[in-house]
């Protein structure tokens, strides 16, 4: 499901930090066997570094798993998507493997992330960084002119990457029509990929980032869109997770990620909430297609997105060796899926991975990654829930000093939820304003789908707290 990201540096979330035991520094064992396993890739390795990659990400990231390469094959499409090999740095039973299965993921903060891998390697030997040799495991995916799959090649290799560079740099360079070749189709299958999945009954949801800043003596949320190049730059990865889950799914052995489909109560109530946002909703017209046409970048917008990404709930991690699960689909993406292009960052797709290369290669799948199938599932769900508080707890915070000093004030508010009956808590829901772009608790018997007045009553950051109370 995607995360809304809010950046406020200039806030203390030291105490949140503290509040959820977020990991700090890594052990002494850690770093020395991770600086050990730098230059130590003993792997035979296909030499595909004639191939000029490049690699998208914001501008200040260094733990680059991705690179990229883009090419017509006949009337279709040729993807090739280099992943850092992980894998080859981390020995399966030694101190580092164990301290990602403590982590399970990088969790992010607005001043900070505390990262799955020791830099040494995830912001070193293992990214993808330009102009120099790394090990990858480089996905080649024939497409035909639909954009269908039609085959699917995997293999270690040697990758160089030619360019490190950032979403806003390329769209300026798609606007002028001067994306570099690696990249140049990627606007125009990008978007064939996404017609593809609005067909299948897929949910994108292009969440804004929020950024906190001073304002004089107060502060002020400045909502960023996504770019178009962002949007574009996930199909290739949605469309490697689907390689990968139906490689899985033909092999007998894997780890989908699933995820129910949106149920038609919850689609009924967000379809309610969207008349107090301004958001149409064409008779007929299914949730993809609602989520495509509202502008992120504007306060409701942003509302009905993160009230839509209510929908995208029960995602799991599903192993199976042998037969495969009865449910195997993603609701969010319309297909089965799997993770496996974020190994810097996401301890399921290290293993994920190992067993699509065994699977192409005709080989058994090796024991350390088949062995901990099972055990995935409780170890990314508890990472998950605690990178899911982080994300939380920070947004929580951001908005109590955002609104701080001005409890007492009334504001103009969509009811965009509102608590089921029978709930031994006074009756209440959610309310979204335009200014500042909030969303928060609002006691009183609210009307889901209208426009209210609603008074602030609390704004404590020390709590994270902000409630409303309607108004007549």
């Amino acid at each position: 499901m995607p995360i809304k990201r809010v950046w406020a540096p200039q806030i203390d979330f030291s105490a949140l930090r503290r509040e959820l035991r977020l990991p700090g520094e890594f052990p002494a064992a850690v770093i020395a066997e991770a600086e050990a396993a730098v230059g130590a890739d003993a792997a035979a390795r296909v030499d595909r570094t004639d191939v000029p990659f490049v690699t998208v990400d914001p501008a200040s990231s260094r733990d680059l798993d991705q690179a990229m390469h883009l090419e017509r094959l006949g009337g279709g499409y040729r993807v090739r998507y280099a992943i850092a090999d992980v894998a080859s740095f981390v020995r399966p039973d030694g101190a580092l493997a164990a301290e990602t299965w403590v982590r399970g993921q990088t969790i992010y903060l607005p001043d900070g992330r505390i990262p799955l891998h020791p830099e040494v390697l995830s912001e070193g030997a293992a990214s993808l960084l330009p102009d120099v040799e790394r090990p990858a495991v480089l996905w080649t995916i024939d497409l035909d002119a639909d954009g269908a799959i039609v085959d699917v090649g995997l293999e270690r290799a040697r990758v160089r990457s030619r360019a490190k560079l950032d979403y806003d740099g390329v769209q300026r360079q798609v606007d002028a029509g001067t994306a570099p070749e690696p990249l140049a189709l990627l606007p125009e299958l990008g978007a064939l990929l996404a017609r593809r999945a609005a067909d299948r009954g897929a949910v994108n949801l292009p969440l804004p980032e929020q950024e906190v800043e001073r304002d004089g003596a107060g502060w002020r949320l400045v909502l960023r869109a996504p770019l178009a190049v962002e949007e574009y730059n996930a199909q290739i990865s949605l469309l490697t997770g689907m390689a990968a889950a139906g490689l899985m799914l033909r092999g007998g052995v894997g780890l989908l990620r699933t995820m129910p489909a949106p149920k038609p109560e919850a689609v009924a109530k967000l379809r309610a909430a969207a008349g107090s946002l301004g958001v149409g909703w064409p008779e007929g017209a299914s949730v993809g297609a609602v989520v495509a046409a509202v502008d992120p970048a504007t306060p409701r917008g942003a509302a009905f997105l993160d009230q839509a990404a209510e929908l995208l709930r029960g995602a799991a991690y599903t192993p199976f060796d042998g037969t495969p699960p009865a449910e195997t689909g993603h609701g969010g993406v319309g297909a089965p899926y799997a993770h496996v292009t974020a190994p810097l960052r996401r301890l399921a797709d290290r293993y994920a991975t190992e067993v699509c290369l065994a699977l192409v290669a005709g080989s058994a799948v090796p024991e350390w990654a088949r062995e901990a199938l099972p055990r995935l599932p409780k170890a990314m769900g508890d990472t998950d829930r605690l990178a899911g508080s982080a994300t939380r707890g920070a947004i929580d915070l951001a908005e109590a000093v955002l609104l701080n000093g001005r409890v007492g004030e009334t504001f103009e508010a969509g009811v965009v939820d509102r608590d089921d009956p029978g709930r031994n808590r006074p009756p209440g829901g959610t309310v979204a304003l335009d200014d500042p772009a909030v969303r928060a608790r609002c006691l009183g018997d609210l009307p889901l789908g209208e426009r209210i007045r609603a008074r602030l009553t609390i704004a404590d950051p020390a709590t994270r707290k902000v409630e409303f109370e309607h108004t007549a």
